[in-house]
């Protein structure tokens, strides 16, 4: 068994925070991959948020009507398998802010940066 954690995803395109309006799970609710946890606000729009996973909630980050900071915890689940963090409480301090454990939603976010081709050095001939 493994603990997954669930980040909140960046749903207004550059928000830094979303407001958690309702859950829709409680501690100890099964959920399947796509069911509808949580809807949160923006000033651009409320969505509502799925799990990418299925597996048991074993934590809820927050109350209807707090400020959640995209890219935090919103909600833990144990999973079959490894899961995206480790079993002990202190793992969540540390990890980056990248897409481990965010929702469906996610997927709005902007696209990678390619990595830039390199610089020709004074070595390398160039063409007109």
């Amino acid at each position: 068994m493994g603990r997954y954690v669930l980040k909140l995803p960046d749903v207004g395109e550059g928000t830094a925070e979303a407001e958690l309006v309702a859950w829709h799970v409680k501690v100890g609710d099964t959920v399947a991959e796509d069911q509808i946890v949580a809807d949160v606000m923006t000033d651009k729009a409320t969505v509502e948020l799925t799990s990418p996973v299925a597996g048991v909630v074993t934590a809820l980050h927050g109350e209807p009507g707090q400020m959640m900071a995209v890219r935090g915890p919103l909600a833990e689940f144990e999973v079959e398998g490894e899961g995206n963090a480790d079993s002990s409480p202190l793992s969540l301090e540390g990890r980056g802010a990248g897409g481990e454990g965010e929702l469906a939603v996610a997927s709005e976010r902007a696209p990678e940066t390619p990595a830039a081709a390199p610089m020709p050095t004074a070595s390398t001939p160039t063409q007109p």
